[in-house]
């Protein structure tokens, strides 16, 4: 199953090549001529101007920035250096200085041997499929072509841009500045020794909270798997109570996602992010909304209750932007704590969400516990589970498996928007291929956690019955 993947045949470790990006162990599948070739193949898809370079805080990240920043420039333009910066941080510095397009270098939450590419068109989001697609055929055959040598031009140049202000400006003109520093929440925040740090610190003490950081300076001296998912964060979770704080945040390595847990230390996860977040923004202003088909519908619900509307896309950043900006959406997002404002950019932005939570919490004046917000959202649980495709299936073979699924649910409604979705009376389930491993993830929802389990259990017997 290929998929937009692609692997570099010298090394076993694969080079995961995506519509939105490139990923792959640094010095082996990810090495100077590969960044080099796929950066020169994103140029050449994009209109004249500068380009914005980034990248979060891995060691791998100096020189790979060096190699990308020199085949920008060997093509005659400009790079705008934003250095170490998020992600979101990135986007936002495309559509501030005018550029072309922009080039993130991380891993996200991949391990420390991990890095990669994450491009920007001149929006300021991530590329759409078809304009990363094209990026991917031109990487391609760029790898399998013999040498060319370069026409000759006059070399661009590199400036130093300052980026994490203009970002701070624009998330803080979303929230109520004011009402936050009345209460002064007391913020425990884990960095995870990435980008993140560059901009938490100035906007946690903006907005007059009271701060323990860890997880500094953005080294990428990773001291856990940089996802922020409960298992890998379960030996920092004590230091939220004893530092007295009302609330933890967990920030992934290029700071594009965000996981929280309350004053207790319980871990609260990432679905709830993009609920809370969605939460603060439709009380003040109800508008359309749009998640991916992945994520809990606990934001639709809650979009009802503020006569608002939730579409779902298919998954993918890419996807749910394509979507808002469809539907003129006011926020958007993924369950794995990505929250998209338009008011800032369109990019997942950890920040964001950590303001307009931090906003909710302070409302009236005083301090709402997290764990009295969420007391009256609806009751759901959300269970997910991947299941290892057998040998020698074909793509046939996965679209007749999820023929089988929505047949194993007979009353219930069924989408194809993103693999094949079910939705029964009490709960859906979704399964869908993945675009880089020969796996099919399977997630359910239900009002309780045994029936979210039970779904997921009927939807893998039907995946792998015999015809």
């Amino acid at each position: 199953m290929n998929n937009g993947t692609s692997s570099n045949l010298s090394h076993p470790e694969p080079l995961i090549v995506s519509v939105s990006g490139l990923r792959g162990i640094v010095g082996k599948s990810l090495t100077d001529d590969v960044a080099a070739a796929y950066a020169c193949s994103f140029i050449e898809t994009l209109p004249a101007g500068p380009i914005v370079v980034g990248r979060d805080g891995r060691e791998s990240g100096p020189a790979l920035k060096e190699t990308i920043s020199k085949a920008i420039t060997a093509s005659g333009r400009d790079v705008l250096d934003c250095d170490t910066a998020s992600t979101p941080t990135v986007g936002i510095a495309v559509v501030e200085n005018n550029a072309a397009g922009g080039i993130q270098i991380s891993a996200s939450h991949n391990p420390a041997p991990y890095n990669g590419l994450k491009l920007f068109s001149e929006k300021g989001r991530v590329l759409p499929a078809v304009a990363g697609d094209a990026v991917r055929l031109r990487f391609e055959a760029l790898r399998r072509a013999p040498p060319k040598t370069l026409n000759e031009c006059e070399p661009g140049n590199i400036h130093s841009i300052e980026s994490v202000l203009p970002h701070l400006e624009k998330v803080l003109a979303i929230v109520d500045v004011d009402a936050i520093r009345r209460v002064k929440p007391r913020v425990w925040i884990d960095c995870g020794r990435g980008a993140g740090s560059r901009l938490a610190r100035p906007l946690l003490e903006a907005l007059g909270c009271e701060v323990t950081f860890v997880g500094e300076p953005p080294d990428g001296q990773f001291e856990h798997e940089p996802e922020p998912t409960a298992d890998n964060l379960i030996d920092l979770l004590s230091q939220i109570p004893a530092a007295g704080a009302d609330i933890g945040f967990f920030q992934d390595p290029d700071a594009d996602r965000l996981a929280i847990a309350d004053s207790a230390g319980h871990y609260l996860g990432e679905e709830l992010t993009l609920a809370l977040a969605a939460d603060a923004v439709l009380k003040k202003s109800p508008g359309p909304v749009v998640i991916n088909c992945s994520t809990s519908c606990l934001t639709v619900k809650l979009a009802e209750q503020h006569g608002s509307s939730c579409t779902l896309s298919a998954v993918g950043e890419a996807n749910v932007v394509d979507e808002m900006l469809q539907k003129n959406a006011i926020l958007g997002g993924e369950g794995n704590g990505g929250v998209i404002d338009p008011r800032v950019g369109l990019v997942r932005d950890s920040f964001v969400a950590m303001a307009l939570i931090l906003e909710r919490m302070t409302e009236g004046g005083k301090l709402i516990p997290l764990a009295d917000l969420i007391k009256n959202f609806p009751s759901l649980a959300i269970k997910k589970t991947k299941l290892v495709l057998p040998p020698g299936w074909s793509q046939s073979d996965i679209t007749e498996s999820f023929h089988r699924v929505a047949h194993a649910f007979p009353q219930a409604t069924v989408s194809r928007l993103d693999g094949v979705r079910v939705e029964c009376d009490d709960g859906w389930v979704l399964v869908r291929a993945s675009n880089t491993e020969p796996i099919v993830r399977i997630i359910a929802e239900a009002t309780h956690e045994q029936r979210a389990i039970s779904i997921i259990e009927q939807a893998r017997k039907a995946l792998l019955a015999q015809q």
